[in-house]
């Protein structure tokens, strides 16, 4: 087929026009790499390979979009370009590509989502479990969690803040197991009612 025209809709998009009315949407890079111009003919495998990176360019422009607005990591967009039926191949080429371009930094997501959730009062087993949910590499964790400061006074802080009366047992079992919701460890929520001068034996229960 011959191209008969390429109409430009956007900065970076374009309409590739064929003689027999046929269109193809793509995009200056797809353009420039398939050499694409005016009057110059493809055959049918040419026109499929065009499709092809027409198309792959063109979900990596989604994917850069939904990228600016806010962090994610190559799993979170993969699954969000896969949720819009994007195929798997196109995906997962994207997901790569964008940390290969250090749009996605999958490092300083980390940071940031351990920064967020410590700041929220959530311990370090809650922002693990977040770095799982959102497909951070496992990698990443622990440098991650070691900079953040010392949670022990935000502990204390909770601790006295969720206390109405320190000498009633049943209230600080309850507010110890509302902690260990939140990401704390046994040994830090007990150390924490050691220093608060509250001695008591809190017992690990199996489950909430």
């Amino acid at each position: 087929m011959v191209v008969s025209d390429l109409k430009q809709t956007s900065p970076e998009r374009y309409r590739i026009c064929f003689e027999d009315g046929s269109e193809i949407r793509s995009t200056l890079s797809a353009i420039a790499e398939m050499r694409v111009a005016k009057g110059k003919d493809f055959d049918d495998e040419q026109i499929e390979k065009l499709k092809s990176i027409s198309f792959r360019s063109l979900t990596l422009e989604k994917a850069i979009e939904l990228v600016s607005y806010r962090q994610m990591s190559a799993k979170e967009l993969f699954d969000k370009l896969r949720h819009k039926g994007i195929d798997e191949e196109t995906a997962e080429y994207c997901a790569v590509k964008l940390v290969e371009m250090g749009i996605i930094d999958e490092e300083r997501y980390a940071s940031s989502l351990a920064a967020h959730y410590s700041g929220k009062g959530y311990g370090a087993g809650k922002i693990r479990a977040e770095f799982s949910r959102r497909g951070i590499p496992r990698d990443l964790w622990d440098d991650a969690l070691n900079d953040l400061p010392q949670s022990d006074d935000k502990l204390d802080h909770l601790i006295r803040s969720k206390l109405s009366d320190p000498s009633d047992r049943n209230q600080i079992r309850k507010v110890s197991a509302s902690l260990y919701r939140r990401g704390y460890s046994w040994n830090e929520i007990r150390s924490a009612l050691e220093r608060c001068s509250m001695d008591m034996d809190v017992t690990e229960p199996e489950e909430f």
